[in-house]
């Protein structure tokens, strides 16, 4: 159990989860869960933390083979200028580790923004909360745990 399942099970959202040996030298954490579960990488989501310019942070979900765009978080953020968030204050504010930051159960609330290409899927992966471990949700109750909107992020 990790703070992000016990939220979806208090919340009574169906998720299933799919765990897979972590491989410590594994460099991109959301590609090696693709490969490990052998998933398309458009159904798997990495979930990236930001800092807007007013000093906030905030969430963003992302397929694992792309890149964010930053200026567009921002935008959806109504801020001028987005950068990535520093690990610690990462690990700080969701409660988790680098590599297992899952968008849900976070120890403070962000603002979510996940990209409009997870909108239309029947399902998408993102971190369990730990490194080695995925849950498989509906992409709209995901926004709804979350908060979220969805939003052009890549």
């Amino acid at each position: 159990m990790t703070p992000a399942t016990k939220m979806l099970d208090k919340a009574k959202i169906p998720y299933r989860l799919h765990e897979y040996q972590h491989d410590a030298n594994a460099g991109a954490y959301g590609l090696e869960a693709a490969a490990k579960l052998q998933l398309p990488t458009e159904w798997v989501f990495k979930t990236l933390v930001a800092e807007l310019d007013n000093g906030n942070l905030v969430v963003a979900i992302i397929p694992v083979d792309k890149k964010l765009n930053l200026k567009q978080l921002a935008k959806a953020a109504k801020a001028k200028k987005a950068a990535m968030a520093a690990p610690e204050k990462v690990q700080r504010s969701t409660g988790y580790v680098l590599g297992g930051v899952s968008p849900i159960g976070q120890k403070k609330r962000l603002a979510t923004f996940i990209d409009e290409s997870a909108e239309p899927l029947p399902q998408i992966y993102v971190s369990g909360g730990r490194r080695g471990l995925d849950i498989e949700l509906m992409p709209t109750d995901l926004k709804e745990v979350t908060q979220a909107r969805f939003v052009s992020l890549v």
